[in-house]
C-alpha cells in the first residue's frame, strides 16, 4: 500500500482552518484530517512536501513525520508549516485505524476513558454589571442540551458597559489594566459566578496581551470567583515573565494554543511557569505531535487541555488523542457554532452532559457527507481538487 495523492479543501464557516484527504493506492482506502491554516496556504506548501510522500506506505507514521519535519529543514526552516503536516498526520492514523480495523485511540495507547470532558466559548453576559442580565445568559447556558458544565468566556463585552469602548486591540502586546479597570473585571466575574451557581465551571479567556502586572491583578480580581484557570495572559512566547507570573498568580496558569513544537511546552514547563497547556491539534504536528508533548507534561506532573476551533474532524482527532492520555482534562469544541459538527459527517455525534462518547468505529469513526461537502465549498475551491 502506497500514498498516491494528498489533496485540500476549504468549506464555507471553516474560519482558517482546511480539510486534507490522503488517498492510498488500496482502492476505497483513504485518510481524513485538519489543517489548522487555508486550504491555498496548504496547497502551496504540498507543491514542494507532497513528492516525498507520493509512494510511501502511509502506515510508517512516525518516520514520515519526521520526512515532514527534522528532513524538511536542513536547509529551508520556514519550509515546514506544521498546521500542513499535523492534517497529514492525521490523516495517516485515520488510515492506520481503517486497515486495522481499529479505533485510533486503542491503536495509541489503549484508552484512559470511553469520553472526554468539553469545554465551550461564551461571549458572557450582554451586561455583566446586571444581575438580571447574568441570570438571562446562564439560564440559556444551563438549558442547552448538550449540558455544558465547563465554559470559556473573556471580558470583551464589558467594553462600553463598565470599561472604555475601545480599551483592547487585538494584536497590542503587553498592554495595561489600571486598579479601577480590573476592580470592574472581578465585578463581573463575580456576578457570572453569582448566575451559573457551583454546577458549572469557567474559565478566564485571554488572548496574549497583558503586561506581568495586569496578569497577576487580573488573578487576584478573578479569584473570588473560582475560575479553572485563566488562559494566555502574557505574549506568546517563552519568558521569565511567564515564571514571575506564575509564581504570584492567585489561579492556575494557563497557555499554548499558538505554541507549535515539543521544545516550546517544555521551556514552559521546565521553568515551571505553567500549571496546565493547551496544545491544539491541528498546529502541533497532529496526533503524533500531541503525544509527544502530553508525553513531555506527564514528567512534570501537568495537565493536558485542548485547543480547538475546527470542525467535527479535528474535534474527533482530539478525541481519540484525549481518550489515550493519561493526563488529559478537556477540550474546547465549536458544536453551537454551527454545521461543521452534525452535518459533516454521516454517523450520529453524542454528547452527554458535556461529554463526547469517542467512536469505536474503525480510524477516526467518522465518514465525511458528500453531498454537505461539495454544497458548502468556499469560494474558488472545487471538490477534493
Amino acid at each position: 500500500m502506497k500514498i498516491t495523492a494528498i489533496k485540500v479543501i476549504q468549506l464555507q464557516g471553516h474560519g482558517i482552518q482546511s480539510l486534507v484527504k490522503v488517498e492510498t493506492s488500496e482502492p476505497g482506502l483513504y485518510g481524513i484530517g485538519e489543517i489548522g491554516g487555508p486550504a491555498v496556504i496548504a496547497r502551496a506548501y504540498l507543491h514542494h512536501l507532497a513528492p516525498k510522500l507520493i509512494d510511501q506506505d502511509p502506515i510508517e507514521i512516525d518516520r514520515l513525520l519526521q520526512v515532514m519535519t527534522r528532513m524538511q529543514t536542513q536547509f529551508f526552516a520556514h519550509w515546514v508549516h506544521n498546521p500542513t503536516v499535523a492534517g497529514i498526520d492525521i490523516a495517516l492514523w485515520d488510515i492506520a485505524g481503517k486497515v486495522m480495523n481499529r479505533p485510533i485511540s486503542t491503536l495509541l495507547t489503549g484508552r484512559f476513558r470511553d469520553r472526554v470532558q468539553l469545554y465551550v466559548n461564551t461571549l458572557g453576559p450582554d451586561d455583566w454589571l446586571d444581575k438580571a442580565s447574568c441570570r438571562d445568559w446562564a439560564d440559556e447556558i444551563k438549558a442547552d442540551p448538550h449540558g455544558w458544565k465547563v465554559i470559556k468566556f473573556g471580558f470583551e463585552r464589558l467594553l462600553g458597559r463598565g470599561l472604555p469602548e475601545n480599551r483592547y486591540q487585538g494584536g497590542y502586546l503587553s498592554k495595561m489594566l489600571t486598579p479601577t479597570e480590573l476592580r470592574i473585571i472581578g465585578r463581573g466575574y463575580e456576578n457570572c459566578r453569582e448566575a451559573l451557581g457551583w454546577d458549572i465551571d469557567f474559565i478566564v479567556h485571554c488572548h496574549n496581551e497583558w503586561d506581568v502586572a495586569t496578569a497577576i491583578g487580573l488573578s487576584e480580581v478573578v479569584a473570588p470567583a473560582r475560575p479553572l484557570w485563566i488562559e494566555d495572559a502574557l505574549p506568546v512566547p517563552y519568558s521569565e515573565s511567564w515564571r514571575a507570573y506564575r509564581e504570584q498568580s492567585k489561579v492556575r496558569v494557563l497557555t499554548g494554543e499558538k505554541l507549535e513544537f515539543a521544545y516550546e511546552f517544555l521551556q514552559f514547563m521546565h521553568n515551571k511557569a505553567v500549571d496546565a497547556i493547551h496544545p491544539d491539534i491541528a498546529f502541533t504536528h497532529g496526533i503524533s505531535g500531541m503525544r509527544k508533548i502530553a508525553d513531555l507534561a506527564e514528567m512534570y506532573y501537568i495537565p493536558v487541555v485542548t485547543h480547538n476551533i475546527g470542525s467535527i474532524v479535528q474535534l474527533l482527532a482530539t478525541a481519540h488523542f484525549g481518550a489515550s492520555c493519561r493526563n488529559f482534562v478537556m477540550t474546547e469544541n465549536r458544536i453551537p457554532h454551527g454545521q461543521l459538527y452534525e452535518e459533516l459527517c454521516t454517523e450520529p455525534m453524542v454528547v452527554r452532559d458535556g461529554e463526547l462518547v469517542v467512536p469505536n468505529a474503525p480510524g477516526l469513526g467518522i465518514t465525511l457527507n458528500d453531498d454537505f461537502l461539495r454544497h458548502n465549498l468556499a469560494e474558488g475551491e472545487v471538490y477534493w481538487d
